[in-house]
Order: C-alpha cells, then structure tokens, then sequence
C-alpha cells in the first residue's frame, strides 16, 4: 500500500516541474519545432531549435498565450542585430510564431532589385555558392542556387533563389519605421515575410520573442536523429 499522502505528493512534485518548465521557456530558453521551409537551406523542416528568450528582453509574447497583457518591452539586454533569426509574431496573425532574418532596421530603407537585396540604396554583396538540391519540391523544379550574403555590418550567412526570378525579387522601397523591423526569409521565392503586408509587413519591436541561437536535434534527413545537424550554432 502506498504511504498516506503519497498521492498529493505527486501532484505536487508534477505542479512543481510544470512551473519551472513554463518558468524557464518564458524567460531563458524557449523549444521551436523548424514547420516551414521558409529558412532553407540554413533551417530545414524538422529542426528543433532553441530561442534565447532574455536576448531582446521580454514583451507580452514572452509568455504562454500572451497572459501578462503589457505594453512594449522590459529587462532589454541587447538591440536586435541586424543578421540575426528572429522568432515574432506577426501583425495579421498574432498568435503565431514566425521564424526570419532581421534585414531592416528602424529608419533602414529596404528592396529587392532584379535578384538584389538593397539595404539604404547599396546592394549587399551577393556570392554564387552552388546548386542545392531542395528534397522536399518535386524533381521538375529542386534545384536553386544558393549565394553567400554579407551584410554591410560583416556578417555572412546563405540564401537559395530559383533559377528564374520571380515577383519577391523585385519589390519597391521600404522605409522602416521607428519601432519596427524588416524580417526575410533566407529561402527568398518561398517565404511570408516583410515583402508582403499581409501577414507579416513590418514588425513592431513589442512582437519579438526571441533570438534564435542553436538547433538542438533533427529529423529533417528522414531519420529518427540527423547527427551531423545536432548542436549547430546558427549563421
């Protein structure tokens, strides 16, 4: 027979966990499953990832279902770099979470030009890497180029184009506002991003949860674990 008592301290030990747990993914590290391919070839579909939760500071999004309703932000460490992955929620849909690149800054002027990214009028530099081979689009049309872009702040990470330009490639010229930020996707013909106001247009600083820093584990090779994809720092 189990000892008197036993059963509350269970419970208690379950409601103990269960706080720490929601105590730790809403102010240091926050799990996020990769479910689009909007990232690619950087983040696959099946990555799980880590957000640094306290590297912006907290907002509202901070927390499980937004419960503490507050306005702006608080205990702000550090600005958002231009370069990093940001997780947000965007502004035509709230109550979910989107995963990009931090391109524009507030006051930053921002357009793609026949295939160009151009940040405050001068285009970022652009390296033909190679041909990459995207699993998961059928045969016909899997190959994209992929290029090397630095930014004008130094830092360098991948994008994938298709072959044949299409409509994201070649926007018009948008003034960041105060506040706000620009997000791309690296994947840049197949991402809901800044480029298009609905749902994401610009991003206000209050709709940011987190700095993306490291992918914990994959499943993306098809495989129960992908090793060669576990503990990567992210570009």
């Amino acid at each position: 027979m189990a000892p008197k008592g036993s059963s509350y301290e269970t419970a208690k030990t379950l409601v103990m966990a269960i706080l720490l747990a929601l105590i730790f993914r809403s102010f240091a590290y926050e799990p996020f499953h990769i479910p689009s391919g909007s990232m690619k070839s950087n983040l696959l579909i099946g990555d799980y990832i880590f957000i640094s939760k306290f590297s912006y500071g907290y907002s509202r999004y901070s927390f499980p279902l937004a419960i503490i309703p507050f306005k702006g932000r608080v205990m702000e460490n550090h600005m958002p770099q231009r370069g990093d992955i940001v997780v947000f929620r965007p502004p035509g849909q709230p109550n979910v979470d989107f995963i990009k690149r931090l391109i524009g800054l507030p006051g930053d002027r921002i357009q793609m030009k026949d295939g160009l990214l151009y940040i405050n009028d001068k285009p970022v530099e652009k390296e033909y890497v190679d041909d990459w081979v995207d699993e998961d689009l059928p045969p016909i049309d899997n190959v994209l180029k992929r290029y090397k872009e630095t930014l004008p702040e130094g830092k360098s990470y991948l994008a994938v184009y298709k072959p044949v330009m299409g409509s994201a490639e070649n926007t018009q010229v948008f003034v960041v506002p105060q506040g706000h930020y620009f997000m791309m996707g690296d994947n840049r013909d197949n991402s809901q991003d800044s480029r298009f106001e609905n749902p994401v247009g610009f991003v206000p600083e209050e709709n940011l949860v987190g700095r993306a820093d490291l992918i914990l584990f994959s499943w993306s090779c098809g495989y129960p674990f992908c090793p060669h994809r576990a503990l990567m720092t992210l570009p």
